[in-house]
C-alpha cells in the first residue's frame, strides 16, 4: 500500500497498536494503549470528517488530541474533531497558544484552511463541510512539556518540545514502538527530492533538532505529510533533512542580492508538486522568513 497514491484507503496499521490516518497530503496517526488511545496531529478542516470515520472503523474515540504545532495545517481539523470526541483532552506545546494570540494569525489560518479546502477538491478528494469561518481554539488544553510522559497503559508517549520550526512544536516518541512523530520538524518531505527545509523560527535550533531526534534512532518516522518511513528510509530521511537545511542556509547567506530576488528564486525551485497544497501568499512568506533566519 503506497501513501503516495492519492486516494490509498486509509486507516493504515504501521506497527501494533500504531495506525495512519487522514490521507496523503495530510496525515494524522493513532497510538492505542490499554487504557488511553492518542490521536496525533489535527489535519484540516476538510480531513476531519473523514478521519473521523476512520476512528470509527477502528472502533477508537481517542482521549487525547495533539496539536503538534499550530499551523493551519495541523490545527485547523481540532473544532471538528472536537465535536466529535467531546470527552476527548487537548494537548499542545509551550507557546502554542501565544502564536495563536498573535493579531494577524486567525486571519492566516481561516485563508489557509480555505486554500486547503480548494486544492483538496481540485485533487479529486470529496468533503461535504466548508472550511473554517474562525480559527481553532487552544482553550482548556494540557501543555505537555519537554519529557513529559502520557502513560496509555502498555504504550508511552514521550513528549519532546523541539526548536526550529514553529512556537509550540511538539515531537513525540513511543519508545515501546520505536516510532517517532515528528510532525514538520525535518521540513516537508518532496518525493524524489529529498526536504524543503523549514527553519522558521532558527537554523541552529533546527539543526539541533534534527541531532536529538536522530539519536532516538526511531525504525517508524511518522512525518505529518507525504507518509510515514521506516526501515533504512528513516535514516536516509534524516541525512536528507540535514543536508537539505545546510544547502539553502548557506546559499542565501551568501546570496547578496536584493530579498526580493532571492524569495522569486526559492519559490521557483520549490513551490511544486506536493507543496502547491499551500496558499501561494503563504509561501512567499515562508521564503521571506527563510531568508531571514539565513541572514541572521
Amino acid at each position: 500500500m503506497n501513501i503516495h497514491d492519492k486516494h490509498v484507503s486509509l486507516p493504515r496499521k504501521l506497527a501494533d497498536r500504531l495506525w495512519l490516518l487522514g490521507n496523503s497530503y495530510f496525515n494524522l496517526y493513532l497510538a492505542q494503549g490499554d487504557n488511553a488511545s492518542v490521536l496525533m496531529e489535527m489535519g484540516v478542516s476538510a480531513t476531519a470528517d473523514e478521519v473521523a470515520r476512520q476512528l470509527k472503523i477502528l472502533g477508537v474515540s481517542p482521549d487525547y488530541l495533539v496539536v503538534m504545532h499550530p499551523h493551519g495545517d495541523h490545527i485547523n481539523g481540532l473544532p471538528i474533531l472536537r465535536e466529535y470526541f467531546p470527552l476527548a483532552r487537548v494537548i499542545t506545546g509551550e507557546g502554542a497558544s501565544e502564536f495563536l494570540a498573535h493579531p494577524k494569525t486567525a486571519a492566516g489560518l481561516v485563508s489557509d484552511d480555505r486554500y486547503f479546502s480548494e486544492f483538496l477538491l481540485r485533487e479529486g478528494f470529496d468533503f461535504l463541510r466548508p472550511p473554517l469561518h474562525e480559527p481553532p481554539s487552544l482553550e482548556r488544553s494540557i501543555i505537555m512539556r519537554d519529557n513529559n510522559e502520557l502513560d496509555l497503559g502498555g504504550l508511552t508517549l514521550r513528549f519532546l518540545n523541539v526548536e526550529g520550526h514553529a512556537l509550540g512544536n511538539l515531537a513525540v516518541y513511543i519508545p515501546e514502538l520505536k516510532a517517532l512523530m515528528p510532525s514538520d520538524s525535518l521540513g516537508f518531505r518532496i518525493s524524489a527530492r529529498g526536504f524543503f527545509p523549514i527553519y522558521f523560527t532558527g537554523y541552529n535550533d533546527y539543526m539541533a533538532t534534527l541531532d536529538r531526534l536522530q539519536t532516538l534512532k526511531p525504525s517508524i518516522l511518522g512525518l505529518a505529510h507525504q507518509g510515514p518511513l521506516s526501515g533504512e528510509e528513516v535514516k536516509t530521511a534524516f541525512v536528507a533533512a540535514r543536508n537539505s537545511a545546510r544547502y539553502l542556509w548557506e546559499k542565501i547567506k551568501n546570496d547578496h542580492r536584493p530579498e526580493e530576488e532571492i524569495t522569486e528564486e526559492i519559490y521557483r525551485d520549490y513551490y511544486r508538486g506536493e507543496l502547491t497544497y499551500a496558499r501561494p501568499e503563504n509561501m512567499i512568506a515562508c521564503c521571506k522568513l527563510l531568508i531571514r533566519r539565513s541572514k541572521a
